[in-house]
């Protein structure tokens, strides 16, 4: 891995930092276990049905349960896990340095951006940043995965997921277009 100095002459407290939200990651985890649970339990029940089982008042109370239960416990277990591995950014005069959920941190100097792109929407929003080469990051230590990769030819771009990031995806990209207005 090359060395790439930056030398940097400004303020130390220019810090922007974007965290992930646990409230709103266990919202957003809840809705998305509960919009797949609920047809799972229908597509069982009408499979059941079909091979001849017919469902008393009990039933419909325990299927009423499980609908309502399982997606509130299986978001907490899920939270529990990513406690503290959910997603972060900071921006400073020295770099970007960031993590998506559950993976190693990533720096990368400024001068080693070579593109930033914002890809879907609301809280699936992914941030895209292409380096002008793949040397120019640094993978630092910390627990976790690889940071997640996309390979596309020889153009490697980090992704970081950031549609529940506060203060948000647009401010985010505020602050990038603040500090590589020509990259952004």
């Amino acid at each position: 891995m090359a060395d790439h100095v930056d030398q940097v002459l400004g303020p130390t407290d220019d810090t922007v930092s974007f965290i992930q939200a646990r409230g709103m990651f266990y919202v957003t985890t809840l809705w998305v276990l509960a919009a797949c649970w609920f047809p799972m339990l229908v597509i069982s029940l009408l499979l059941k049905m079909a091979a001849g089982y017919r469902p008393g008042g009990g039933d419909i109370v325990l299927y009423a349960e499980a609908t309502l239960i399982i997606p509130v416990i299986v978001s907490a277990l899920v939270l529990l896990l990513f406690w503290r591995r959910l997603g972060w950014l900071h921006t400073s005069v020295h770099g970007i340095d960031f993590a998506a959920t559950g993976r190693r941190p990533v720096h990368l100097p400024w001068s080693g951006i070579g593109s930033v792109a914002l890809h879907g929407r609301g809280p699936f929003t992914e941030l895209i940043i292409t380096p002008v080469a793949e040397d120019y990051a640094t993978v630092l230590p910390g627990k976790g995965g690889p940071p997640r990769i996309r390979r596309r030819g020889n153009e490697v771009a980090y992704v970081i997921d950031v549609g529940l990031m506060s203060p948000g995806p647009e401010v985010l990209l505020a602050e990038l277009h603040r500090r590589v207005p020509s990259k952004v």
